[in-house]
């Protein structure tokens, strides 16, 4: 039997969670001075990972994959795009780094392209283009003064682009309690590799979150990781809710709307501003999303 489709539930379950994303990423900089990168994914995932495990023991869904290798494949990629994600926010303006992440539409039909054989018109090329020219406008980069650094966020982009072909392509069946799961294990082991490679201590602020190793913890600290876990379980939660209930190409339209509460919460708490040319830019990223999502025939 057919669920039935709830589009308005749907979307306001998708505004719901990128509300709480929006929120909850923006408390990053509470801990990034004197915390790690890596710290922070370990203990995070660790946090998470333990009420996934409670959640599935009361039968919430099953943890074990049923293809594992096309699961820790899948997880590889969308863990490495949001370890570089959170990298960024540390450094970056949250609104830029949104922005990269979500030139993911316009790498998957690249990507679906090349490596698929799918067919595309002149439109959907158009809005990859009208994309990326957003994606310049938004990073704004320096030709005498070129720095890689600013392309990182895209480049997360099409790591998460490739992740989302591959829980098409690979993981047909699997739980969403499991791709959550193992998602998590990936980040929690990639927050491990750091802990031991990179050295504890050293010089505190933003700009080292991403190169410091293990950090002291403090009770703050802890309070802080305890909110971060929770709030991406209840966002993600939202998230996936409302994948359940409403038809998948318009569903996704609204977690566009990350730009603009992480927008908001980073001008509430943190006083950023996104100038003019930023503000064009991610409507044209957004726009270009639109029509990719929209427009299924080539």
């Amino acid at each position: 039997m057919t669920a039935t489709v709830q589009p308005r539930q749907a979307a306001f379950l998708i505004l719901a969670g990128m509300m709480m994303l929006g929120f909850t990423d923006n408390l990053l900089p509470y801990i990034s001075s004197d915390s790690s990168l890596w710290q922070f994914h370990f203990i995070r995932s660790s946090l998470v990972l333990s009420a996934l495990i409670v959640a599935s023991a009361l039968g919430a869904g099953a943890l074990w994959p049923r293809k594992p290798l096309a699961v820790i494949g899948r997880s590889l990629f969308q863990a490495g795009a949001l370890l570089i994600y959170f990298g960024c926010i540390a450094i970056m303006p949250i609104g830029v780094v949104i922005a990269g992440l979500f030139t993911a539409p316009l790498f998957v039909l690249i990507i679906s392209v090349i490596f698929q054989g799918k067919s595309v018109g002149p439109i959907r090329w158009l809005a990859v283009g009208i994309g990326f020219l957003g994606a310049l406008l938004v990073i704004r980069p320096d030709p005498s003064a070129l720095d890689p650094i600013s392309f990182l966020p895209i480049f997360a982009g099409l790591l998460y682009a490739i992740g989302a072909i591959a829980t098409r392509a690979w993981c047909e069946g699997e739980h969403t309690l499991t791709l959550t799961a193992w998602f998590f294990v990936m980040l929690l082991i990639f927050g491990g590799i750091g802990i031991l490679v990179l050295p504890g201590g050293g010089a505190l602020g933003a700009e080292g979150f991403p190169l410091r190793g293990w950090m002291p913890v403090t009770g703050i600290m802890l309070g802080w990781y305890a909110v971060l876990a929770v709030g991406a379980l209840i966002g993600i939660g939202f998230v996936f809710r409302g994948y359940q209930v409403g038809e998948a190409s318009s569903v996704a339209i609204f977690e566009y709307s990350l730009l603009i509460f992480a927008s908001f919460w980073a001008w509430t708490l943190w006083a950023e501003t996104v100038p003019l040319l930023g503000l064009i830019g991610m409507g044209l990223i957004v726009g270009a999303g639109v029509i990719i999502t929209l427009r299924s025939d080539p």
